[in-house]
């Protein structure tokens, strides 16, 4: 799926992180944690080198609980990387989050020095929602609609911790192109920058190949569907989305699967685990290698 979001106020949030790094103790990255891998930022890994990083699989409560662990496993692999699912709203995780940030930062503690925090993070994975929970106070502008904070600003959560927040940013172009339907489907990506029924008819087959039963119970479904389609005008007939004459209204009913999957009422649901996303990108490689072979074939 292209999805062309690179304002110039993200261009220049990148020349800032960049400039701003060599003074940060530690890196906080936000994730959803429906999409771990989708709502990374290689650009993140990329900047910070070798400070360290926490990652946090924010809206955990509308995740599978049991993929989230294996993503936690996953990213705590990766170097200089801890990483905790979270539900931002939750004051007694939050509070974790400060913890963790102290026992890694636990040098500049000694010296009596604020352990400098740059927060970061794609667009509506909660980041004004966990620096607002980290400050104990509406610091940050919150919003279902992505791109909310457009420039830097420096918190000091006066515990210790000084925090750097970061306009959210995308890249430029998706290495997976399955992660623009994830980050379409989870709400990312604003509305009128996907086809709704295209992003639905994406969710809905996924969601029949594994969380089949989630999906009927909610929709009242006598049976699983065995196609996307099928699946997308039941809901359409189920739920009234239905044009003069008794035609379904796909995009209405796509609208509507959409805003309840987002809202966790289909169920807890991941739309990717570290196991799929290793054989997505195994097989990019793979494709890149060929062509690269016939290129050069072709010489």
């Amino acid at each position: 799926m292209a999805i062309q979001w690179f304002p110039g106020h993200m261009n220049k949030a990148r020349k800032k992180i960049a400039e701003a790094m060599p003074e940060i103790d530690l890196v906080i990255e936000v994730l959803d944690a429906r999409l771990p891998f989708s709502s990374t930022n290689p650009m993140v890994d990329e900047l910070r080198g070798d400070t360290p990083c926490i990652k946090i699989l924010n809206k955990a409560d509308l995740a599978d609980p049991k993929v989230t662990q294996d993503w936690v496993s996953h990213f705590s692999q990766q170097h200089n990387t801890q990483a905790m699912p979270l539900v931002a709203e939750d004051k007694k995780q939050v509070k974790k989050v400060i913890q963790l940030c102290k026992k890694l930062g636990s040098k500049r503690s000694e010296k009596k020095l604020a352990i400098r925090v740059m927060i970061m993070g794609i667009p509506n994975v909660g980041k004004s929602t966990l620096i607002n929970a980290l400050a104990g106070r509406q610091i940050a502008r919150t919003g279902n609609e992505p791109a909310v904070t457009k420039a830097n600003q420096m918190i000091d959560l006066k515990n210790g911790v000084v925090l750097s927040d970061t306009p959210g940013i995308l890249w430029p172009k998706f290495e997976n192109a399955l992660s623009g339907y994830r980050l379409a489907a989870s709400g990312a990506v604003k509305d009128t920058a996907i086809e709704y029924t295209d992003v639905a008819l994406f969710a809905l087959d996924y969601l029949l190949q594994h969380y089949s039963e989630p999906l009927t119970t909610r929709f009242k479904m006598k049976a699983v569907p065995a196609t996307a389609e099928e699946a997308l005008n039941t809901i359409a007939a189920k739920r009234g989305c239905l044009r003069p004459g008794g035609i379904a209204d796909l995009h209405k009913a796509s609208e509507l699967a959409l805003h309840e999957l987002r809202a966790g009422k289909i169920g807890l649901i991941s739309l990717e685990t570290p196991a799929m996303v290793i054989a997505e990108l195994a097989a990019i490689e793979a494709e890149r290698l060929a062509q690269l072979e016939q290129e050069q074939e072709q010489k």
